[in-house]
């Protein structure tokens, strides 16, 4: 059995940091901090281990803030080294020994956030420098949220940094509705603040950067679509490779909701010139077993036709109503006059995210964002 994701943060790590922190600061209470931290952990959840770790570090750290960041900066590991592609690759046994990184600094970063806002520029130095070693994407938020404009502006001059964390940090950071991070309310209402600062990182040289463009942009599609859609108009003709799967990327969860102009904008606004079939491989199945699919596609236009072809389950609730959940099908071009079959087999296996429950399932078939064909099945316990 796997790891429990929480054990990430762990008595080890209480040590680590205690260890690192006094080594920079002979004054630091470490068997305060450790007995703070430490207690009790096992039984809490991650993000509590988080907090916990935070609240020993407001207890023991310097109560001059400028102190305290100077003492969490000089405990720091080496920056995390990059791939060719611009991808974390991780540090050596030995130089996660010799100073903080990884997940620990989730907690350093709450301290900063807790500490920090009546010294803005301090602060977001102090979050400069923990990011290169995990993320500071957490702590930035609150700044975002409560000094809107004096963080924007420091962070915009960040596009141009020399680190690709730090550079990742400006666009992920300031994502409207990051996972497990604050929900920045004041961006989901209007983006536009952030706009120019993924125009100039949408080419960075790193992947790393890239992806978290495009997971910011599909931020901002799931309440401005039509932005997204002109903003994939605007910038495809004449992308790169990089920019162009970027794109794509930015755009998956408009393309799978067959959002009309994000596919005019990818050249997908017409649906199928033909007709089409779906069947399922049963009309029951049990939770954990595969439902098999099987696409028939007839083409009767002249020209060649790009199809996006996904479809869409609707899962029963437990209040007995449905909800359709999009899965990814196929990309290609069909040929004129010509017939494609294409099979797949959908999991019915439990997901953390999901929950199951029996009843009628329909199946849907979607081409280029238009419902083409329709099967059910019987879910059964």
């Amino acid at each position: 059995m796997a790891e429990p994701f929480k054990n990430l943060i762990n008595a080890q790590t209480v040590q680590h940091a205690g260890a690192h922190l006094q080594r920079v600061w002979p004054a630091f209470d470490r068997l305060r901090f450790e007995q703070q931290a430490g207690t009790g952990l096992e039984a809490l959840a991650f993000k509590a281990r988080a907090m916990q770790l935070a609240d020993a570090l407001q207890a023991t750290l310097p109560s001059r803030f400028q102190a305290a960041c100077e003492v969490l900066e000089a405990s720091l590991a080496q920056p995390v080294p990059l791939d060719a592609a611009g991808e974390p690759s991780g540090l050596s046994d030995a130089q996660r020994d010799g100073g903080l990184s990884g997940w620990v600094v989730w907690s350093l970063g709450e301290f900063v956030a807790r500490q920090g806002m009546a010294d803005v520029p301090r602060a977001l130095a102090c979050l400069h420098a923990l990011t290169q070693r995990f993320s500071a994407e957490f702590a930035i938020r609150p700044f975002i949220q409560q000094h809107p404009n004096a963080t924007l502006s420091i962070i915009s001059t960040w596009v141009n940094d020399p680190s690709a964390h730090v550079r990742r940090l400006v666009s992920e950071g300031s994502r409207p509705r990051l996972p497990w991070g604050l929900r920045l309310q004041s961006l989901v209402a209007d983006p536009a603040p952030t706009l120019a600062l993924l125009r100039a990182l949408q080419d960075d040289a790193s992947a790393y950067v890239r992806r978290s463009v495009a997971n910011h942009l599909n931020d901002v599609a799931k309440d401005h679509p039509d932005l997204v859609a002109q903003w994939v108009l605007e910038h495809r003709l004449g992308a790169s490779a990089e920019r162009t799967a970027l794109l794509h990327h930015a755009s998956r969860s408009l393309i799978k909701q067959g959002h009309t102009p994000t596919l005019q904008a990818w050249g997908l606004g017409q649906g199928l010139v033909g007709d089409a079939t779906l069947s399922l491989s049963t009309d029951h199945a049990r939770v954990g077993e595969d439902v098999g699919l099987h696409v028939t596609l007839r083409s009767t236009a002249p020209a060649p036709q790009l199809l996006v072809v996904d479809y869409a389950v609707h899962h029963v609730r437990a209040n007995g109503s449905t909800s359709p959940k999009v899965f990814k099908g196929w990309k290609l071009t069909l040929e004129p006059h010509t017939t494609r079959t294409l099979d797949k087999r959908h999991s019915l296996r439990p997901v953390t995210t999901r929950q199951l429950y029996p009843g009628p399932h329909r199946v849907e078939l979607q081409i280029n964002g238009q419902t083409c064909a329709s099967d059910t099945f019987e879910l059964l316990h």
